[in-house]
């Protein structure tokens, strides 16, 4: 995996940072603009400043397409729902037409539920021929080097077929992850990492470390990692 990295000073500069240059991606592709969304904290403030001024009035939303990295096995108006994070953070603001939404269903069975996300994004592949599934995926990067719903010791780690799977046993709550081809199925590929507790493993990430599943991503194209000092090793 080649990489790229930049430091930010704090929290903010990098949500700042990443705004801009998510504004100037979507841009700069042409047609419908697929972007993979990350949960947890780093990006919340990230999604805030895409709904606000100046990104809000610049960004094409009438072409932009949100799916989500992984999920919780929540109602969407769970407090641990990333969809719930993103729709009270970023879509509730912006006009973005709900047909652009493809969250993950968190109905019938975690099992059900990724065949049915999986089968959601073939259908949005289709429609791209020659292009990656998504033009950005947006990372974060666990104190035990998860990312997305890839947690260390979990059988997701080895599926290859599979666009998403359940996660069962790995958190109190199942989830529904992408899978590492469909993760690696991206024109650009960022993780977004804040705060001292992040360092080792963003080490071990920088070191192309196999053995935190972060470190096992594949992408054709550089990644870029978009980090504040507290997380720079």
């Amino acid at each position: 995996m080649t990489q790229r990295i930049e430091v930010l000073a704090d929290p903010e500069a990098l949500a700042r940072h990443v705004a801009d240059w998510t504004l100037q991606l979507a841009l700069s592709r042409p047609g419908a603009v697929a972007i993979a969304l990350s949960g947890g904290s780093t990006p919340k403030r990230l999604y805030h400043l895409l709904a606000a001024s100046p990104w809000r009035e610049r960004m094409p939303w009438d072409r932009v397409h949100l799916f989500w990295g992984d999920e919780r096995f929540v109602p969407a108006d769970h407090p641990d729902s990333n969809q719930g994070m993103a729709r009270g953070a970023l879509i509730a603001h912006v006009p973005i037409p709900p047909a652009n939404l493809h969250p993950v269903p968190v109905d019938g069975t975690p099992e059900e539920a990724a065949r049915r996300y999986e089968a959601e994004l073939r259908r949005f592949a289709d429609t791209r021929p020659g292009r990656p599934l998504f033009d950005l995926q947006m990372l974060g990067l666990g104190p035990d080097g998860h990312t997305a719903s890839l947690f260390p010791g979990t059988a997701a780690l080895e599926e290859r077929a599979a666009w998403a799977i359940a996660v069962i046993g790995a958190k109190p709550e199942p989830r529904i992850t992408l899978t590492y081809p469909a993760l690696e199925n991206s024109a650009e590929v960022a993780f977004l990492v804040a705060g001292a507790d992040k360092r080792a493993m963003l080490q071990r990430l920088r070191e192309g470390d196999r053995g935190i599943p972060a470190g096992r991503l594949s992408a054709s194209r550089p990644v870029t990692i978009f980090a504040d000092r507290a997380a720079a090793p």
